[in-house]
């Protein structure tokens, strides 16, 4: 069954290449519509998920992840117009030569091909995937976690519904089954898909890394760190880290770690603690002194927690806060607060994270946000793509090269 699907992706390949820029905004634009117009069906479909989930214990915070709601559906709808309305990469002329002999040679941006995403429960992605991929003449082979089965059949269904007119058949393609094996299918489909990327939590992550024999865009597990420099305007440190860990902790860009510099950990963690009255801290004996909570292992500082969970520690420097992110962090993001730039470029510079902040939150790590219309990851590799995955990192390029008879001497 996998392998059929595996092969009508790659024949719609074919005739993705050469649908134009115009079809491709119309499709996304159907896409937008008729998630709007067949909204009582996606959330009846997605109550099913959500009653299914609470039945067998999933915590609030990853209810969260898996719930769609009116909002949340004419958001992710204006998100496909959103990517409608961005540039356009296939056929962008990456460099042109002129060589001595009059050969003209072109570096296009062509699409990638068969993109096979497998991720967990957040239906959210589904669409997200499935617009980018339109947009850069890709096909997409879509496998969803079983906690999201109800509401990524039906949202594959909406939209090809909607594309079934303008588009070749077999563009978006939702693996309908919830066994392991599918998986496993998928990252041994050599010849039928060109990469496959997946994007949840650590274990999904590592089995994929470990067992695929086709390429592999790694998004990473988000373990992101702030931390408050002694120079610190800190009530803004207070808004900065509230946001980080409350404004949605089931999110990989949520903050995880909270690192606190010796010389404003009194003041600054007294001022955070009635904001965080419902999260759970572990800490180092300093900021123990100042909140509630358990004492903090080398384990609780590699967790990510996903949850109302916390870890606080106060550091002598902002080198020793910088050598406790190596040490912990997936290189997702990380954020520094203070009103010295100097201190921040030298935060900036020495890490090696895919977003590195001044004085912002790391919820901002997201494609919508950083103006990508949607995002199909957050790549934490250097290969390829890294950060959130827009409509360039799905593209892949090809030489177009013009003679008028040139032979090599």
């Amino acid at each position: 069954m996998i392998e059929q699907t595996l092969k009508e992706a790659k024949f719609a390949c074919r005739a993705m290449q050469l649908v134009d820029k115009d079809t491709k905004i119309e499709a996304l634009k159907k896409i937008h519509d008729n998630l709007l117009n067949r909204m009582s069906y996606i959330l009846s479909e997605n109550d099913k998920d959500i009653q299914a989930a609470r039945a067998n214990g999933m915590r609030e915070s990853m209810i969260d992840r898996l719930q769609l709601s009116e909002a949340r559906l004419q958001e992710i709808a204006q998100g496909v117009l959103d990517v409608a309305a961005l540039p356009d990469p296939i056929g962008e002329v990456v460099r042109e030569i002129h060589r001595p002999n009059g050969l003209l040679i072109k570096q296009v941006r062509i699409p990638i091909g068969t993109v096979a995403v497998i991720y967990e429960s957040r239906p959210n992605v589904t669409v997200d995937i499935a617009a980018i991929c339109i947009k850069t003449n890709n096909v997409c082979v879509l496998k969803g976690g079983k906690e999201a089965i109800h509401s990524n059949i039906a949202l594959a269904e909406v939209m090809n519904e909607a594309i079934k007119d303008v588009l070749p058949a077999h563009v978006i393609n939702m693996v309908q089954v919830t066994d392991r094996q599918a998986v496993n299918d998928i990252l041994n489909g050599i010849g039928l898909v060109d990469v496959v990327i997946p994007r949840g939590g650590k274990g999904l992550i590592q089995h994929v890394v470990q067992n695929a024999k086709v390429p592999v865009i790694e998004t990473g597990a988000g373990l992101c760190h702030v931390y408050v420099d002694k120079e610190a305007d800190l009530d803004m440190a207070v808004r900065i880290a509230v946001n980080a860990k409350l404004q949605r902790p089931s999110v990989c860009n949520a903050m995880e770690t909270l690192l606190v510099h010796k010389d404003v950990a009194e003041e600054f963690l007294t001022k955070l603690k009635p904001e965080i009255e419902r999260v759970q801290v572990y800490g180092d004996q300093t900021a123990l002194h100042y909140l509630p909570g358990q004492t903090a292992t080398d384990e609780n500082y590699s967790t990510e927690y996903d949850d109302y969970k916390l870890n606080v520690k106060v550091v002598n420097d902002v080198d020793e806060a910088i050598e406790h992110i190596y040490d912990h962090s997936t290189k997702h993001s990380e954020t520094i607060v203070t009103e010295n730039k100097a201190t921040a470029q030298y935060f900036m510079d020495a890490l090696d994270s895919a977003c590195v902040y001044h004085n912002a939150s790391t919820r901002f790590t997201d494609g919508s946000q950083f103006g990508f219309g949607a995002e199909v990851g957050i790549s934490t590799q250097k290969l390829h793509a890294r950060g959130p995955i827009g409509l360039p990192e799905m593209t892949s390029t090809k030489y177009l090269i013009y003679g008028s008879g040139q032979i090599r001497e």
